[in-house]
């Protein structure tokens, strides 16, 4: 599949050249805490607990980041638990971009995450020539549309247009990711391949009693830790998509659960031996790996403009002892990788293994990724 020589990463206790241990041990605990390492996960629903909020507008990348955290699933068991558990959800969170969650966190989470979201929401839909007014009326439209049962986002497209609103460009994801923000619409079950749209009310049912925002925050810093620790309250702050205060004010209120490092890095404490870096895998698009962290240097070094392209998309990619060596793609279905540079032999052949395990995974699942899903400006 590539070549054979080597590439210079990491020796096996997990050094790079010139690099210190405690960068490198800070590598360990996030792979660690990302369920790159250790015992794998069983579920789709224990992948989404760990990581509390899973990058969800790349269908495939979404699955693709259950593969890699357990063994012997397909993205059929993650369709499962979308559409006939109502485990998992997908909706716009975090950021405004389109995360997967499980159903027990949706109501927590939406409202902790998505009122900052409102003044970009407006400012997008404006920008596709759709007044407040319009928007209006669109939502109403997808309200009564949805009474009725699971729509697609096509026939929602026919249902909005048809009451006037514009449709065109990026218009219609800015008037769906509207209906979501008001906590009306959510993402619903796989129909034919494609998500459709449903009413959270006929979806995941009663709302629980509220949770003040105060417990919100200690809760969503100790779930983000447990997923992505080590970090500092920028990191948490920047993967919530809130003001630094809050993520203070978080992590402040786990305080006695935390273990202050000499490095300035706070992380849960007692979380145990991290236990090396992680074997060769290849990862998808939009990989939670990518997205937790201020920086993403620790895990591409320099080669982040290769994954990450400057219209915002996570290419695929393969992790070898911690760093990224490639990206791939799957033309004809088959895994076929493109590495930065050559490898060793040793590498190649594991990471033939896992690219079998990718094909295996993904027989009968979702295509191409679906729009970007995210409420920013370009």
């Amino acid at each position: 599949m590539v070549a054979h020589n080597r590439l210079a990463l990491p020796d096996d206790d997990g050094c790079m050249p010139g690099s210190t241990s405690r960068a490198t041990g800070t590598v360990a605990d996030r792979l660690a805490a990302q369920l790159l390492t250790g015992p794998p996960a069983r579920t789709a629903v224990d992948v989404v607990e760990r990581l509390l909020a899973v990058q969800g507008q790349d269908p495939r990348g979404a699955r693709l980041a259950i593969r890699a955290r357990t063994t012997g699933l397909s993205a059929a068991d993650v369709d499962r638990a979308l559409s006939v558990e109502r485990s998992l959800v997908i909706t716009w969170f975090n950021r405004g971009t389109l995360h997967l969650v499980q159903s027990e966190d949706y109501w927590w989470l939406h409202a902790l995450t998505t009122p900052p979201l409102f003044t970009a929401s407006a400012r997008r839909l404006g920008q596709e020539g759709v007044s407040p007014a319009a928007a209006g009326v669109g939502v109403a439209v997808i309200e009564r549309s949805l009474a009725d049962g699971p729509r697609s986002r096509a026939q929602l497209r026919e249902r909005i247009a048809a009451a006037g609103v514009r449709v065109e460009g990026q218009a219609l994801v800015h008037i769906l990711a509207l209906a979501s923000l008001r906590g009306i619409a959510v993402r619903g079950p796989m129909v034919g391949g494609e998500h459709a749209y449903v009413l959270v009310r006929d979806w995941l049912g009663a709302p629980p009693p509220p949770v003040d925002r105060d417990t919100a925050l200690a809760r969503l810093a100790h779930r983000y830790l447990a997923g992505h620790g080590p970090a500092t309250d920028r990191d948490l702050a920047r993967w919530a998509g809130l003001p630094l205060r809050d993520a203070r004010r978080g992590l402040r209120a786990i305080g006695s659960e935390l273990d202050q490092r000499d490095d300035g890095l706070v992380d849960l404490a007692r979380r145990g031996s991290s236990g090396g870096l992680a074997p060769p895998r290849l990862l998808g698009a939009f990989d939670p790996l990518l997205l937790g962290w201020t920086s993403r240097e620790p895990f591409l070094g320099a080669h982040e403009a290769a994954l990450v392209t400057m219209n915002g998309i996570f290419r695929p990619f393969a992790l070898v002892r911690g760093r990224a060596v490639a990206t791939w793609g799957l033309p004809g279905k088959k895994v076929v990788l493109t590495p930065f540079a050559d490898l060793a032999p040793a590498d190649v052949s594991a990471l033939d293994v896992d690219a079998a395990d990718v094909e295996r995974f993904l027989a009968g699942g979702p295509g191409a990724a679906e729009d970007s899903g995210t409420l920013k400006p370009p």
